[in-house]
């Protein structure tokens, strides 16, 4: 997983206000958060140790920690400012979660009893973003789920869809004209897939039983199941 150095998580400004933006911009973020632990204890055991792909800014890491008491968390993310901010959101259960700087490359080998890869894939390009997803796989005990979640492209107009996305976000009053700006530079910036080629790339990657459970504007949140190797 290469680190985008486009992505706005390069930007002090957006990093530091990351933990309150995030909230407003995806829709139902707590939802997601919950979501995203009860699909994980669906097949993890009490104690799991679960992998945290994309672990900056340490709002999932928490939500999980705080929902599950029992479970240990490794957080991976190749920004050193991100995670910075990861430590300092996660203060209250440090002594459950270790946080890495890196890639998936850098992930401890697991097997883990989960995983879980939110907001961070659509800044991955195609074939990077496959391999991410085949070292997350190789890294899962067989039978456990992981749950990813993030921008999309929508048929038949994703940019119309991210549009959308960016007027949710903003609530300082609707301007349409730059939401449909930005809503243009966000599509071409990012590296979107359809939601066939999502649900396919997981299932290239190694997972069964791949099924959206959230889909929100352009943003979509996807689970599957390692199989066995």
């Amino acid at each position: 997983m290469k680190q985008d150095h486009t992505s706005p998580y390069a930007n002090a400004g957006m990093i530091a206000s990351y933990t309150d933006d995030a909230p407003r911009k995806v829709p139902g973020l707590a939802d997601l958060h919950r979501m995203m632990m009860l699909l994980l204890a669906e097949q993890a055991p009490s104690g799991a140790h679960i992998l945290v792909l994309g672990a900056g800014g340490g709002l999932e890491t928490k939500a999980l920690a705080e929902a599950q008491p029992s479970w240990q968390l490794t957080g991976v993310d190749p920004s050193p400012a991100m995670l910075d901010l990861a430590r300092r959101t996660i203060v209250p259960f440090s002594d459950r979660i270790s946080l890495v700087e890196g890639t998936v490359d850098q992930a401890p080998a697991g097997p883990f009893d989960g995983a879980t890869c939110l907001l961070t894939l659509h800044h991955i390009e195609r074939s990077e973003r496959l391999r991410t997803l085949k070292e997350i796989h190789r890294r899962l005990k067989p039978g456990v789920n992981i749950v990813i979640a993030g921008h999309s492209a929508p048929e038949p107009d994703p940019i119309h869809w991210i549009t959308r996305s960016v007027a949710f976000g903003d609530r300082r009053g609707l301007d349409p004209a730059t939401a449909a700006n930005t809503g243009k530079l966000m599509a071409e910036r990012l590296h979107l897939l359809t939601p066939a080629e999502e649900k396919e790339m997981l299932q290239e990657a190694g997972f069964l039983n791949v099924a959206m459970f959230y889909a929100a504007f352009s943003f979509r949140g996807w689970v599957g199941t390692a199989r066995s190797r």
